[in-house]
């Protein structure tokens, strides 16, 4: 029998940060449940553990935003020009179930569609999962009834969708599991959870970040590469993650994520490109040909030109401003006094493509709500920006009830959702702002003040510098291998709490 003095020692847990004892609106917020927990607290002994809560408050939010839908449920969605657009209830996800061909039980991509649309315009994994809701969607009753289920089915689809994605947020950042409910009580987030199918990239692109926090590059790649076959955003993290391998000499780690997921898009997309290579451009070709559209900044230049901007200048310009924007991240990330973390980075990445694009769709901001939790997960600027959000989802949808109600002109004028659309970007400025002060003053980051590096970069978390611009980088900096210990100006340490899910 070993003794006591060869036995290893038992792994100590690390130590959950409690939002109630550092952020003064979760302070505030817990007192509706009894205030924030107590020093003396017996916890790690409760089923209740923090991922689990997340979970539950995430699918209970989603279920509000269906009851939200509800109008557009019983028949607004089939009765009436701009009824959808007052109740604030469209979704995408029952008109399509008829116009593009699922009720009829047209194969997507392979079969080609009457009316203008002739093919689906949906990357392939998104088709292949609108294509199994509608396998799972009665084919009985009138077309209304099929399309209810059509948009029921999905809706538990991406119910599905949504779990993962407020476990995969809570368990990224092993000590912070609380941050999750940022995302799981995010308005905006529940408002437009099924207008379409994004939800599917997003929980891919969650549970990718949460595999490269726990350094598996492969894993990492092949979700990522999953997540683009369903959407496109999600191949723009590619970019902050080579800077930052870059300046921490991980060469062999970033490879092997960009080979996963370019493997991981070659088998999804390569065998409908090679038997209905019409049908699979479809997505690339509209993406380009199409117009400027809604809330982008590009309609408000539009609206208000006698010579708005061609299709091909927006596209030029557009693709040059995110080229720009991945320059400017890169000089960021070898000149910061520290290395940045990489969700900040990926927010920055993807709210730029947003800002630039010429079509800000409201399910967009599903893209960003991970990655803000995340990035900057501190209530009073999230909650700043999902008011300018909530804002827009508004916004949008009044002015459409304005341009559809004919003389009554119910909703929002032109005008008034211009102001809308410069509400949603100030909003997303303003979270970029913060962060990128994050970057520069390490000490004012959240996530650093509690006494961790970057726990959501796996080899990068706590690793020394290999390449960096030294013009900015100052002794107090210096990374966990390179110092003893680094004093972020953090709080005490916090008492243990139990492990999670």
């Amino acid at each position: 029998m070993p003794s006591a003095e060869t036995t290893p020692a038992r792994v100590r847990e690390p130590e959950t940060v409690r939002p109630t004892r550092e952020d003064e609106i979760a302070a505030a917020g817990s007192e509706l449940i009894g205030g924030p927990l107590g020093r003396r607290a017996l916890t790690g002994t409760s089923w209740w553990t923090p991922v689990r809560v997340v979970a539950l408050v995430a699918i209970g939010m989603f279920a509000l935003g269906l009851v939200q839908k509800a109008p557009c449920y019983e028949g607004a969605w089939f009765f009436g020009a701009s009824s959808q657009y007052t109740h604030a209830c469209y979704s995408d996800i029952p008109h399509l179930y008829q116009g593009r061909g699922f009720a009829d039980g047209l194969v997507p991509y392979f079969d080609k569609l009457p009316g203008d649309m002739d093919y689906l315009e949906y990357p392939v994994l998104t088709g292949v999962f609108m294509e199994v809701a509608s396998w799972l969607t009665p084919g009985s009753g009138s077309i209304q009834r099929q399309e209810q289920w059509y948009w029921f089915v999905n809706a538990g689809m991406l119910m599905v969708c949504a779990a993962v994605i407020a476990v995969c947020v809570s368990r990224t950042h092993r000590r912070r599991p609380w941050d999750g409910l940022l995302l799981a009580l995010a308005p905006a987030f529940a408002l437009t959870a099924t207008i379409n199918w994004d939800l599917l990239a997003v929980a891919l692109t969650a549970a990718a970040m949460l595999m490269w926090s726990r350094g598996r590059a492969v894993a990492f790649g092949v979700l990522l590469g999953l997540a683009t076959a369903a959407k496109l955003y999600p191949l723009v993290l590619l970019g902050p993650l080579l800077v930052l391998c870059w300046r921490a000499g991980k060469w062999r780690e970033f490879f092997l994520a960009a080979g996963g997921a370019a493997g991981a898009w070659l088998v999804v997309n390569v065998p409908v490109m090679l038997f209905a290579f019409q049908g699979w451009s479809k997505f690339y070709t509209f993406s380009h040909d199409r117009g400027v559209d809604f809330g982008s900044f590009w309609l408000i230049w539009s609206q208000n030109s006698s010579n708005p901007p061609s299709i091909d200048f927006v596209n030029t310009t557009a693709s040059a401003l995110v080229v720009l924007s991945f320059l400017g991240i890169a000089a960021l990330t070898f000149t910061a006094p520290r290395r940045p973390r990489f969700a900040q980075l990926a927010f920055l990445m993807v709210a730029a493509f947003i800002l630039t694009n010429k079509v800000y769709s409201p399910q967009y901001v599903l893209w960003l709500v991970p990655l803000a939790v995340l990035a900057r997960p501190k209530w009073r600027d999230f909650l700043v920006w999902q008011a300018c959000e909530v804002a827009y989802f508004l916004g949008i949808w009044l002015y459409l009830a304005y341009t559809t109600s004919g003389d009554a002109h119910k909703g929002l004028p032109t005008e008034g959702y211009h102001w809308a659309i410069a509400l949603h970007l100030l909003g997303t400025l303003y979270l970029c702002a913060v962060i990128v002060r994050d970057i520069l003053r390490p000490e004012r980051d959240v996530v650093r003040r509690s006494g961790d590096d970057d726990p959501s970069g796996g080899v990068l978390d706590g690793a020394a510098d290999r390449f960096v611009l030294r013009g900015l980088r100052h002794a107090e900096y210096e990374s966990p291998e390179e110092t003893s210990r680094t004093d972020w100006g953090g709080p005490e340490p916090l008492p243990h709490e139990g492990r999670s899910l």
